[in-house]
This record gives C-alpha cells, structure tokens and sequence, in this order.
C-alpha cells in the first residue's frame, strides 16, 4: 500500500473541528484494515463522528502494541492558502493539505505499518490501533470512549502518531484549562459608589496570578509547571459599573503537579470572589528514558537522549493524556512524520520523505518490541 497515495485522500475527506464529521474516514480506514484482517469496531462519539479501534493478533495473556492517532483537524484560518487545503497536492517533496502534519500522515503511516508487519510473522501480543474523534478540542473523543466503559483492553507500549519530524518524545506537559469569572453590581458610572466593579476584582485576581509559583519539584523531563492568562472580557460600556468579567486560564502541569493539586492552589489563591469553571483537564505523561521500550525506539530512531540540549518532550498534548493511565501506564512516546512547526499553519505540509520513513520506523518498533513482549 502506498502511504503517500493514502495520506493524500484522508486529507481529502474533511474533518475539520468544528464539526469534525470523522464518519466517513473512519469507516473509509476500517475497511482497509478490515481487508487485510483487522478486527475493527467504531465505537460512537456523536452523530457522524467515530472513533475506530482495530485489533489484529492478539494473543491471551500477551499485552498488544498499541498506535494511536486523531482523525480531525483544525480549522484553516482566515489567510489564503496557496493550494487547495483539500487536494493534497505534492510540491517539491512537500505535500500540503489540512492535516497532512496534524495528523494524517502519522494515521496513514501508522495503518500502512500497522498491515505490513503481519507479512512475514506475527508480532507477539498482535496490534491495536486506536483513531480518536474530537482530539483537537481537547481529547474529548478520547475521554468519552473511557467515560462510556469501553474494554480497551491492555498495551505492552504506545506510540502517538502526532508531529515530531519522526524524533521520539518520551513525554509531554498537561494542560489545565478554566474560565475564571467575577460579579459585581452595575451602576451608572458617575455614581460608582452606589455598585461593585467586577473587573477590579479580576484585576485583582490576574495580579495575583502574575505572582503564583506552584511550590513543587522540578521534572526531570518536562521542568516547571507554567501558568498564563490569556484572554479578559468584562464590562458592556463605558458609562456603566461592570456586574460581570470572564477570563481564561491556562495551566501547563507536570508529574510533580497533577491538575487536581493544581486547581485546589488555584482556587486558594483567586479566593472566594473569582468562580472557577474547568474547561480541559488532561494531565501530563512521561516514560523514563532507561525504560526497555524506550532504549528500544532510541535505537530504532538512532536518538540519543543523553545529550545535552536535545528535546525530550512534546510542547503540546495528546491523547497519552487519556489512554496511558488507561492503558496502565503503558511506556508511551510522541513520534509521528508530521512537522511540529507546521502543525495548525496555513499552507500546511508535511516532508514525503518522513512519510515514508515513519512506515519504517513503526514497523520496526513493533516488531523489535514483540521480541522483549512477555
């Protein structure tokens, strides 16, 4: 199967989120793996959105490799493409299209690698992959697969197919997301005396923030815990006391801070005249870099991860944030053809040659991992 040739008509199918209408490409991608032996199964997430989960040799009492990646993408922006963001056209060994680094590519490459491992032998454990809906708004497809009691069953690794240029993350941050809102009472601003300014006490409030240091370890891996505040809103008018301010909090966590922890010192430190409302909780995830797994990708990826300055960790989140605790904790790494610096662009695009090279790897990493699966 070409992954060339495959990446270019997922991007065709459009799934951009909102509204996702991940359907068709789901079903498109199951009968491919459903010809070639693939127990497949579309575990629903809304109307016209699918997620796909297909398993192929798995054996009792061995742990299955487990790819996962997401089947929308975002939406294209206001500024003009230089190609049609659909047709998925080749340029100088660039092939553009939404979602072509966010993450189609690493679906195709994944499915590909995913069907030529079975060639020659079985891999021990078998494979499952996992294709989510509704990842970019905050991994909701994935969540609502664990909130609905699916059987996932279990992974002896994971690989996330997301961006990386085909380098292995072994980890990235989580992300804590929250509307924070202040109320007051509305009056005529020649009389201010007579209401309660909503946005003194937000500004109030982000001051503080500006201030808070989460008191925790440094990870080894993914550094300090970060907090910004990124939008504000308040106020109808210029004459009028403002009875109501609205603004956004985004909160990156590490091992050292889960969101839980987080959102308590939060909470303490705004106090009791800022309501909180959680939009996106996801946590972060790291593998050890001595890990069997992980010294197994190094290999396979020539990446050394002892050298001084070398990137680790991905700077955004992912499904991992779900799957890996519910897979137990499985080893977990970032490694997907896509370019980061791409991800989200107008005129998107990812590398043909990463393309083509990620099937390799993919396959190489699970057939290698099969040989230390017990």
């Amino acid at each position: 199967m070409n992954v060339v040739s495959l990446t270019q008509k997922l991007i065709q199918f459009n799934t951009i989120n909102p509204p996702g209408n991940e359907e068709e490409i789901a079903k498109y991608i199951g009968e491919i793996l459903t010809s070639h032996g693939f127990l497949v199964d579309y575990p629903k997430y809304a109307k016209e959105r699918l997620n796909v989960i297909a398993t192929k040799g798995l054996l009792e009492g061995v742990k299955p490799i487990v790819l996962t990646g997401h089947l929308d993408v975002v939406p294209l922006g206001a500024a003009k493409w230089k190609t049609n963001p659909l047709s998925a056209k080749i340029i100088e060994g660039k092939l553009y299209g939404r979602g072509s680094t966010d993450m189609k590519a690493g679906i195709a490459a994944m499915v590909v690698a995913a069907i030529e491992c079975f060639k020659n032998q079985d891999p021990k454990g078998g494979v499952k992959l996992i294709f989510t809906a509704d990842e970019e708004m905050g991994c909701n497809g994935a969540k609502h697969l664990f909130d609905s009691g699916y059987n996932i069953g279990e992974a002896s690794a994971i690989i996330v197919g997301e961006p990386t240029s085909n380098i292995p993350y072994i980890g990235h941050k989580g992300g804590l997301y929250v509307t924070a809102k202040t109320t007051g009472i509305t009056a005529h601003s020649s009389m201010p005396e007579l209401g309660d300014n909503a946005v003194y006490k937000a500004a109030r409030a982000v001051t503080k923030l500006e201030g808070l240091k989460f008191d925790v370890e440094k990870d080894d891996l993914l550094g300090y815990p970060t907090i910004n505040v990124g939008k504000i809103n308040g106020g109808l008018n210029l004459n009028s006391v403002p009875d109501k301010t609205e603004f956004t909090i985004d909160i990156r966590s590490t091992t050292k801070l889960d969101n839980k922890l987080a959102l308590q010192m939060l909470k303490e430190t705004l106090g009791k005249d800022v309501n909180i409302e959680t939009l996106v909780s996801l946590n972060a995830i790291s593998t050890s870099e001595t890990h069997p797994f992980i010294e197994l990708v190094s290999e396979v990826c020539a990446f050394d991860y002892t050298k001084k300055q070398v990137v680790k960790a991905a700077s955004f989140l992912t499904d991992a944030s779900v799957l890996t605790p519910w897979l137990g904790h499985a080893p977990t790494i970032i490694l997907g053809p896509g370019e980061p610096s791409m991800a989200h662009q107008t005129d998107e695009y990812c590398y043909v040659d990463k393309i083509k090279e990620s099937v390799k790897i993919y396959k190489e990493i699970i057939i290698k991992n099969s040989s230390i699966n017990i």
